[in-house]
């Protein structure tokens, strides 16, 4: 067995893991999933750089192939920090569901019970409301009227000014 393979059961082991700690209920267990999945990807990366060489900056080595790929050691970098942020979100929402419940356990709602509790009857109910209108339509806001966002312009109002720049030849105000 060479040390590569040992790396990749041990890269196999830990996704393994961490995946099947993220489908707990638990947020604790999901976060040490998520962990496990993260130093999983690193030991992806470290195994998927090859062979260590010299740094690769200009003049260190004598050919090309005598240089470490800096790729890799930049995604591990990008990995690590990526899982301390999603790490640090996830310890934030652990925190705050042991304030409000004294648990750390996602439960069902009302909604998640109806979901499961629907048969292909129901489902085929569902898709023979949408018409042809609601089709074409790109936002649930399909009106003015039900919009909940107005967006003001300075032709709106004479008190909002508009202090962009624009990009007309004499750079004045196009009103």
């Amino acid at each position: 067995m060479s040390v590569s393979f040992v790396l990749i059961i041990i890269m196999g082991v830990l996704f393994a893991a961490g995946s099947y700690a993220m489908l707990e209920r638990s947020l604790t267990r999901v976060l040490f999933g998520f962990l496990l999945l993260g130093n999983a990807a690193n030991l992806f990366l470290l195994i998927v750089m090859g062979q260590p060489g010299v740094a690769p900056f200009f003049g260190a080595a004598s050919s090309p192939e005598e240089m470490s790929d800096p790729l890799p050691q930049a995604l591990t970098l990008t990995a690590i920090v990526i899982t301390f942020a999603v790490s640090a979100f996830l310890l934030a929402l652990i925190y705050r569901s042991w304030q409000l419940g004294q648990a750390d356990t996602v439960l069902d709602d009302e909604e998640d019970v109806a979901l499961r509790a629907r048969t292909p009857v129901d489902e085929d109910v569902l898709d023979d409301e949408i018409t042809p209108e609601d089709d074409d339509a790109t936002t649930d806001f399909i009106g003015s009227a039900t919009a909940p966002i107005t967006v003001l312009h300075h032709r709106d109002l004479d008190s909002i000014r508009d202090d962009a720049p624009t990009d007309t030849p004499d750079g004045g105000d196009r009103r």
